[in-house]
């Protein structure tokens, strides 16, 4: 089992840039795609997007694709998001999450066992 803690949150303006930090502990952090959602207040969990056990693939939602960027880093166990030109709809408190070992990549929460606390991230306009 892995546990997850996320950093980096915080109040920008529009168009600034953030990184938030997911860190891992437990073994064989890199036996797991690891995810980023996020969640607006009355809003259910939305994917942000994902990397793969090496770091070598990665997915994002449309919403972020071009402005948002996933690595990791399996010898930190810490998995980043560098997020540029923020806009106010990227307001939410953001999930860093880890599915199954040996599990394929998904958009679906609920493929993804294991959860942080979560960190907010609110763009002013």
């Amino acid at each position: 089992q892995v546990q997850l803690v996320e950093s980096g949150g915080g109040l920008v303006q529009a168009g600034d840039s953030l990184r938030l930090s997911c860190a891992a502990s437990g073994r064989s952090f890199s036996s797991y795609v690891m995810a980023w959602f996020r969640q607006a207040p009355g809003q259910e969990r939305e994917f942000v997007g994902a990397v793969s056990w090496r770091g070598g693939s990665t997915w994002y939602a449309d919403s972020v694709k071009g402005r948002f960027t996933i690595s990791r880093d399996n010898a930190k166990n810490t998995v980043f998001l560098q997020m540029n030109n923020l806009k106010p709809e990227d307001t939410a408190v953001y999930y860093c999450a880890a599915a199954p070992p040996g599990s394929t990549w998904s958009s679906r929460p609920r493929s993804y066992d294991t959860w942080g606390q979560g960190t907010q991230v609110t763009v002013s306009s």
